[in-house]
């Protein structure tokens, strides 16, 4: 296998990677794509993207994927590490004109074998809700363009809601929608909600219920990515002009910022407990952000150009015993840790739990996230103990096998936001009716989120301009960098009410927002491999192996150790019309 070098040399594509836990190896008769494997002319196209749901049939081969290149969708059974794929047979494939899809997410909450609902967004703004096993499509969303012209670039249902979702454009608009309801056939007029630093809430004013239920104006530039987190509470979102920002859900208030080192921020995730964010984006950094502290925690630098997808990986996660004395914390800390230890291979969110135990009971966790990007390179990282609490006594500290420099953080820096004193997140704000854990009223839920986030927000400006006048003064300016010169203006819109004060990045840099590079501990990659040709845009972990995917439209599966023999005979896989299984 060749050396690793500059990266350089075309042929250099890794098929295989050791880490602590093993040998990932990548599965070429489990490589999705196009039926005739024909590499995709990628050049001016969206993002290929693919989204997994699993149908809870008996067959135990529930796994379905979806992914779009081009103007092409596809459905398929997804056979994993078990079976050989089969792209002669496509369950469903769409061919669009005039428009590409750009991003898509399935209903968790309602697929079953013989249903389920899919939204696609658009590169001309448009959603759509398709059932790709009854082939049907049920309604198109934004049809007239009447409520944004600008591309999608990220679209999902919201948390425990089986009719609500959140759909965000390139203009830095986000809406939210309700299946249930139309669009009206004249362009919306809205109502000011909430106002914070560099965000606006509007209401859809009309005399009957349409979408969209609410317009969210973020920063500037376009809104690239976002994520909610597991419990559904909160929603980050990241944005051409750098920052991060995290949002109560229910409340429409402003949880913290952060800013990029430089440029804009394309990606976005929360770990499985919801304790940290990581981003990626035009710096070539992953940054690692605390939910709790509201301050940059680590960044990790290892790509060497735009990160264009991070993920953590719920099913790695290290618990590990250690000297009795090194441990304080309460009880509820302990339980916590103890429930993960017996319950791993359970849902993401029971997977990983709080650091800290009592009785001196020695666990600690160690979470593992990836990153891919333009350069065609995957990374891996380990955030660890010495990262995660770097003010430990000395004989708590772990070892930097993967730390470049552990230079702990300021003590003084506590972010921008008001939070509660230690790790622990602030206590949830009082929740709307409905929003996110109703899953079935659909007026009700249009109701609860108005009216909820009225009553309870009307009467929070005082707190929020507390907030505003900590960080009024970091204020962005996302134009320094030549990377930032294909910033779509903002919209027209008049209601369009959020502050565009400018202000050098240099005031920025060495604030809590956005840290200097010798204030934070920079982490190394565990492993960092060419892995494809063209820029990589996908990074899924699953339970018995990671998926990612290139813009040649070419979807392929890493075995995670001990799990490649689990593969069944390919039987003539290696047919460019896939195989018959």
């Amino acid at each position: 296998m060749a050396t690793e070098g500059g990266g350089k040399e075309m042929n250099e594509i890794k098929t295989q990677f050791t880490t602590r836990e093993g040998l990932y190896k990548l599965l070429p008769h489990s490589e999705y794509s196009r039926p005739n494997r024909v590499p995709f002319n990628s050049q001016g196209s969206n993002p290929v993207r693919v989204s997994f749901v699993n149908l809870n049939d008996q067959s135990g081969n529930g796994d379905r994927l979806c992914f779009n290149v081009g103007r092409e969708l596809y459905f398929y059974i997804y056979k994993g590490v078990r079976k050989a794929a089969d792209l002669s047979k496509p369950i469903d494939k769409r061919i669009y004109k005039g428009t590409q899809p750009t991003c898509h997410d399935f209903s968790h909450l309602t697929a079953t074998a013989e249903s389920v609902s899919l939204l696609v967004g658009f590169s001309a703004g448009q959603v759509q809700l398709i059932d790709p096993i009854k082939k049907e499509t049920s309604k198109l969303f934004n049809e007239e363009r009447l409520i944004d012209k600008s591309r999608v670039t990220c679209v999902k249902w919201v948390p425990g809601s089986e009719s609500l979702f959140l759909v965000a454009h390139s203009s830095g608009n986000m809406y939210l929608y309700n299946v249930e309801h139309a669009c009206g056939t004249t362009a919306p007029h809205y109502q000011l909600l909430k106002q914070g630093e560099s965000f606006a809430v509007h209401t859809c004013k009309s005399k009957s219920t349409r979408n969209p239920l609410l317009k969210w104006t973020v920063g500037e530039g376009a809104l690239n990515e976002f994520a909610f987190s597991p419990d559904g509470k909160f929603l980050a979102c990241v944005s051409q002009d750098g920052f991060l920002r995290v949002f109560n859900f229910d409340s429409v208030e402003l949880h913290g910022t952060m800013k990029s080192y430089f440029g804009g921020l394309l990606c976005v995730c929360w770990s499985p407990d919801g304790k940290y964010i990581v981003t990626g984006g035009e710096d070539d950094l992953v940054t690692v952000w605390s939910f709790g502290d509201c301050r940059v925690i680590a960044r990790g630098h290892g790509h060497k150009s735009w990160v264009s997808v991070v993920a953590f990986d719920p099913y790695t996660t290290s618990v590990e015993e250690s000297d009795p004395m090194e441990f304080s914390g309460s009880d509820e800390d302990f339980q916590d840790l103890l429930h993960f230890g017996r319950d791993r291979a359970n849902s993401t969110q029971s997977r990983l739990s709080k650091r800290n135990s009592t009785e001196s009971r020695p666990v600690s966790v160690t979470y593992r996230f990836g990153s891919v990007g333009q350069d065609t390179q995957l990374c891996l990282w380990d955030l660890t103990e010495d990262i995660l609490f770097p003010h430990q006594p000395l004989s708590r500290a772990r070892t930097h096998t993967n730390v470049m420099n552990a230079t702990s953080p300021p003590a003084g820096s506590t972010g921008n936001s008001i939070t509660t004193p230690g790790n622990s997140a602030p206590p949830p704000l009082p929740r709307s009716n409905s929003l996110p854990h109703s899953a079935v009223s659909s007026t009700g839920s249009k109701g609860s989120i108005a009216d909820g986030a009225i009553a309870s927000g009307v009467s929070k400006f005082a707190t929020l301009s507390l907030h505003d006048r900590k960080d009024r003064h970091h204020e962005k300016d996302h134009k320094r960098n030549h990377s930032m010169g294909h910033i779509s203006s903002k919209s027209s819109d008049k209601l369009n009410l959020v502050t565009k004060t400018k202000t050098d990045p240099a005031k920025t840099l060495g604030t809590p927002l956005c840290p200097r590079m010798e204030d934070v501990p920079l982490l190394e990659p565990l492993i960092c491999k060419k892995i494809a040709h063209e820029r990589l845009t996908v990074l899924i972990f699953l339970e018995d192996c990671i998926v990612t995917a290139c813009q040649e439209g070419f979807i392929c599966t890493w075995g995670r150790p001990g799990k490649v023999g689990l593969m069944s005979a390919p039987n003539q896989a290696s047919s460019p019309g896939g195989t018959v299984v």
